[in-house]
């Protein structure tokens, strides 16, 4: 399967048309936003568990990024409500459910071998909160092929400059317009290194997840 294979060039989905897909397991949808490979795939994923639905357990050769959107996703390791940020590193496995439901978005074969550290950062502590250029930022990792974070962006301000690195949106709360275009919440942007657009908050600004670095075009085994 190959969705938005094409890293040089902008994507972008609204929060507002999502296309749910049945996963392997009862209760579990998937919406793809990009995909090389089939059920073991590199992959970057909005995941809806209903209640009581689960993953039986299964390895993570590529290494697993997950921000819960909304619920709680749990498994053996504890329970995560919305906001909390986790990093299962490459050859890590799990059995993830969740009692309540959930929706995380996840981005699967997409660490380097080299990371060994398994991550948990949650994002509603306001301790995990810093002026960064007068904006309110939850750093969430780094390192010297990428940074994450979530940033709350003013209303009509800039949410990053595009020009430094490929860098991916994820809409979490107001809006934001890209070409003309509003954007609302759930939205998802990945756009490329030097793009000439912008992507600007709204009226009501906007809470976003970004990420920006190196987007590796992989052929992978792992599944979601």
């Amino acid at each position: 399967m190959q969705i938005n294979t094409d890293f040089t060039r902008p994507v972008t989905i609204r929060g507002d048309r999502y296309h749910w897909v049945p996963s392997t397991q009862t209760g579990v949808e998937r919406m793809m936003l990009d995909r090389i490979g089939d059920e073991k795939a590199r992959a970057t994923t909005v995941v809806r568990y209903a209640p009581h639905s689960s993953f039986p357990n299964h390895a993570h050769p590529g290494g697993e990024e997950i921000l819960v959107l909304s619920g709680t996703f749990s498994d053996s390791t504890g329970d995560y409500p919305t906001g909390w940020y986790l990093r299962n590193p490459p050859a890590s496995s799990h059995a993830p459910f969740s009692h309540q439901g959930t929706t995380i978005f996840v981005k699967l074969w997409q660490m380097r071998e080299t990371e060994k550290e398994t991550l948990r950062v949650d994002t509603n502590d306001p301790t995990n909160w810093k002026m960064i250029e007068g904006r309110e930022t939850c750093p969430l990792f780094c390192n010297p092929f990428e940074s994450v974070s979530l940033q709350k962006v003013p209303a009509l301000n800039l949410v990053c400059d595009l020009s430094l690195d490929a860098t991916e949106i994820l809409v979490l709360t107001g809006s934001v317009k890209h070409d003309g275009i509003t954007y609302p919440q759930g939205s998802w942007l990945r756009l490329p290194k030097d793009s000439a657009a912008t992507v600007t908050a709204e009226k009501q600004g906007a809470t976003v997840f970004i990420k920006q670095g190196e987007f590796a075009n992989i052929e992978c085994e792992t599944s979601l």
